[in-house]
């Protein structure tokens, strides 16, 4: 049996969203969406009795369920509470899931963080794929604008490292933009070799082109065996010099979804995001997918 889309409910305004969101995705999937709620509902300092907060839990479940319930008539839909911190719990029921979906905004209040720190630690942990979905974000493909040869495809960009690229992260964001009819763009952003900066000068222009060709063809390469196993996605390239965090957190402005990677590899503190996919988590203005591979 195809496992569920799972999406975690709070009491935050982004939290409905993302379920939405995830609502779509099962839709396109074809499979259950899977609603979780883990923690008091009411948020730290609540002096709610635990039977109060297990029905208060328990109506929140219900009226997310409702809510989606309306827009998707055919959608299999349940919900669960789930027992332990927000974080352990999420990540647990990440192992049965075809993905996890979040928002974006947690219930902390800082304003110069855009994700909570729940969704970042499961975002940095799971196994599975994990959408961040901030507020007001609209469905995972997007919407095809119409209108005869003008018509615009709505886009999924996928950030690419060309010497290292990794299958998971390809595999997923060539499914997704199969599922969503939507364009896929393969996004890089590469750096001057290191001499250059030890030098302290900029190439001459025309040395430029010719590593941007150097840097497109490899691009090119690495996404060519996808291309012959998904004919069916239109598939779009952005190959330019700056970070890579940069570059994709630019290439977000109206897209429907941003792919990124995370090594699964331990490091000394743990397992973590890496730097890329934590500055576009904050920055990107689009939905981010973090897909976990080796």
């Amino acid at each position: 049996m195809t496992r569920p889309v799972i999406a975690g409910i709070d009491t935050s305004p982004g939290s409905l969203t993302a379920a939405h969101w995830a609502a779509e995705e099962a839709a396109g999937r074809g499979t259950e969406l899977l609603l979780v709620h883990a923690g008091p509902p009411t948020g730290r300092g609540s002096r709610g009795e635990p039977a109060d907060l297990q029905a208060a839990a328990r109506q929140l479940l219900r009226d997310a369920e409702a809510a989606i319930a309306a827009a998707h008539p055919d959608l299999p839909i349940r919900g669960e509470l789930l027992d332990g911190r927000p974080a352990e719990a999420l990540l647990d029921a990440a192992g049965d899931a075809e993905l996890l979906v979040l928002g974006t905004r947690g219930l902390g209040g800082f304003r110069g963080l855009l994700v909570g720190s729940v969704s970042l630690a499961v975002a940095g942990r799971t196994d599975s794929p994990v959408v961040l979905v901030p507020q007001g974000a609209g469905r995972p493909g997007g919407e095809r604008r119409e209108g005869g040869e003008g018509a615009e495809a709505a886009e999924i960009v996928v950030g690419l490292d060309p010497q290292t690229p990794a299958d998971a992260v390809l595999a997923f964001a060539f499914r997704e933009a199969g599922l969503h009819g939507a364009r896929l763009r393969v996004v890089h952003g590469w750096d001057l070799p290191p001499t250059y900066g030890y030098a302290g000068w900029v190439p001459p222009e025309s040395e430029l082109r010719e590593l941007g060709t150097l840097e497109t063809a490899l691009v090119r390469e690495a996404v060519l065996p996808w291309r012959e196993k998904h004919p069916e996605v239109e598939v779009a390239e952005t190959v330019r010099p700056g970070g890579p965090a940069g570059v994709l957190v630019e290439a977000s402005a109206g897209a429907a979804l941003v792919v990124v990677g995370r090594r699964t590899r331990a490091h000394g503190l743990g397992a973590r995001l890496g730097s890329v996919a934590h500055a576009v988590l904050h920055h990107a203005s689009a939905p981010v997918a973090v897909v976990p591979h080796a």
